[in-house]
């Protein structure tokens, strides 16, 4: 067996040393983007050690592209972009615009030329959506006025560097890069001068978009939901990935648009089906671990060097990502009449590079229009604006405590002083009711237990984070507390101390336990029902302090053997009065003891035991 195994190296490195550092960041409150930076660094060419095979991990990356594009498409909401069109729309298009000519002043600064320029301002003029959305997510943020302007202005500048990555390999050699010649040109034999390429280049992409949005909006969705209908997770998993990479892949070579592209629009497509959720979960664990690897590959590119090589360069470079263009997006949400609050929120969410520069990083170089140390200036600024931007965040938070306005009741109480000291409102209103219960996550389950619990009468409250369900529980007039339940407001919101039982819906039992702890500390007579899907889970939430543990796997067992115990009971009383009618002598008797153990009578009594299996299932 051959020990020199490149690819198998690569990966074991870098896992690996994602995983340590990963770990490591989020230990210290940083986002784990960081940790996976600093491994590629630790793992390329510019460090001693070991070194992966460059190559190897920038062809891996290329999979890890296809599938955060594919992810990005799956929750491209229109209608979250459309509600606050009127400013994110605008405001993300002059801050662009603002940004990349910050960014050209310092590439003229530098002595570059203008489409290295170019590449780099647009670079630096957005912004990660993994960071934004952790950080919202963590102050609830991302259903608030607020995080839904920021999460639209991220997916204008995420549209915007989808049209760059289109047109910037058609416009490479005006900007005094690689000349890029696609075969349809060549084919059709036109001259292969900037316009002509352009206008190939839209033509094609036309094509493509026209193609998914007609054909790929029905073979798509149809092909999902029979397989889905197969009943095969592997097969559905296995359908996702092949949608994914093959319309990527596809689309590269039919149409000459990037993985990306491609990616991008096959996710897009299949979020229109109601299995786009299951289609993002099934991918989710791929999907990060190969999006790992594109940011370990990304590090392997930084020359740490570059801190003592070009330190002016790289001050300025950080400074316009973190207060260039945040004060640029401040002054522009300002303009628009929102106050500071909005304004400060938009800023703070723009204080940082990732994932998407990254991407025009990697062309831009291809394509000879970006030198290595416009690459290096970038990469490096990802990093310090990834570790600095939580303190924005910080800063943020300082400000919405120390202005936030009084609660209504009070504030039209009358005052008593002259000048009373205001007060900050918690971040989430707290509940009136006591004596209740308290269910936690809104899921397959959790839909189920509220339905029962309304019909029973029985006052009860949701603890759950996601838009969707959130929209659902308030059109059925069910109190929701939005936030992570883990966290010490919405234990305070859902008012846990003075509740009666609490139940966790949540289908990870691990993750449950987090909030289990957190209500018997505070709670030590509360009633908790978790659920588990394995031995470990269940003596994990026992050891944690649960009342009542219930095992999917375990329920179906026990409504299995009911139905059995059931049915053995009728055969057995059957068999009785068939032994009593032959002793009488009785024919008939034995035909009606056949006709009592066959499938007639045993129809009625199998649909109940059934379906209470199929909701203790759910």
């Amino acid at each position: 067996m051959p020990h020199d195994t490149p690819l198998i190296a690569t990966l074991v490195g870098a896992f690996v040393l994602a995983f340590v550092l990963g770990a490591i960041a989020q230990r210290l409150k940083l986002s784990p983007l960081v940790g996976y930076l600093l491994a590629g660094v630790l793992v390329g060419p510019f460090t001693p050690g070991f070194v992966a095979d460059e190559h190897l991990a920038l062809e891996l990356a290329e999979i890890g592209v296809i599938l955060l594009m594919f992810g990005v498409g799956l929750h491209f909401s229109l209608s979250d972009l459309l509600s606050v069109k009127a400013i994110a729309i605008p405001g993300a298009i002059v801050q662009i615009a603002v940004a990349t000519a910050m960014g050209m002043g310092l590439a003229w600064a530098l002595g570059w030329n203008l489409g290295a320029g170019l590449v780099f301002g647009i670079a630096l003029s957005v912004a990660s959506t993994v960071v934004l959305l952790r950080a919202l997510q963590e102050r609830r943020m991302v259903e608030s006025e607020q995080g839904r302007i920021a999460v639209g202005w991220l997916i204008v500048e995420d549209l915007a560097m989808v049209l760059a990555l289109v047109l910037l390999p058609a416009l490479s050699g005006a900007l005094g890069g690689r000349t890029v010649t696609t075969g349809t040109i060549d084919w059709l034999g036109l001259g292969g001068d900037v316009w002509t390429t352009l206008a190939v280049t839209l033509v094609k992409v036309a094509g493509f978009v026209v193609l998914m949005l007609v054909v790929g909006r029905r073979v798509i969705p149809w092909i999902m939901h029979w397989v889905a209908h197969i009943g095969s997770r592997e097969l559905f998993r296995l359908a996702v990935l092949a949608i994914a990479l093959g319309v990527a892949f596809g689309s590269a070579k039919l149409f000459g648009v990037s993985f990306a592209l491609g990616a991008f629009f096959a996710g897009m497509v299949l979020s229109e089906s109601p299995l786009s959720h299951r289609a993002a979960e099934e991918t989710l664990p791929l999907r990060d671990a190969f999006a790992v690897l594109f940011f370990v590959s990304v590090g392997m590119l930084v020359d740490p060097s570059i801190v003592l090589k070009s330190p002016v360069s790289l001050l300025v470079t950080v400074l316009i990502v973190l207060f260039g263009k945040s004060l640029a997006a401040f002054f522009i949400v300002r303009a628009f009449g929102y106050g500071n609050s909005t304004a400060l929120t938009i800023s703070a969410s723009l204080a940082q590079i990732g994932e998407f520069s990254f991407i025009l990083v990697a062309l831009g170089v291809d394509l000879q229009l970006l030198p290595a140390e416009g690459r290096d200036l970038i990469l490096a600024a990802a990093i310090i604006s990834i570790l600095a931007n939580p303190f924005f965040f910080l800063v943020l938070d300082r400000y919405r405590a120390r202005h936030a306005p009084l609660r209504p009741e009070k504030a039209a109480a009358p005052a008593p002083a002259p000048h009373p000291a205001p007060k900050p409102v918690p971040a989430l209103p707290e509940t009136a009711l006591a004596n209740h219960t308290v269910l936690v996550g809104y899921g397959r389950v959790g839909r189920l237990v509220a339905d029962g619990l309304k019909a029973a009468g029985t006052p009860f409250l949701v603890i759950e984070d996601q838009g969707d369900r959130l929209e659902e529980l308030k059109r059925l007039d069910i109190e929701a507390v939005n936030a992570n339940a883990a966290s010490a407001p919405a234990i305070a919101a859902a008012n846990v101390a003075g509740a009666r039982r609490i139940i966790l819906a949540i289908p990870d039992g691990f993750e449950a336990s987090n909030v289990l702890k957190k209500a018997r500390q505070l709670n030590p007579a509360i009633e908790i029902v978790a659920r588990a899907h394995s031995d470990a889970e269940v003596e994990h939430l026992r050891q944690s302090g649960a009342n009542f543990i219930i095992m999917g796997e375990r329920e179906v067992a026990r409504g299995m053997l009911a139905h059995v115990l059931e049915t053995s009971q009728n055969d057995i009383a059957g068999a009785a009065a068939a032994e009593q009618a032959v002793e009488g002598g009785n024919r008939a008797g034995r035909s009606v003891s056949m006709h009592t153990a066959g499938p007639v009578d045993a129809g009625p009594g199998l649909a109940e035991p059934a379906a209470a299996a199929q909701k203790e299932t759910l």
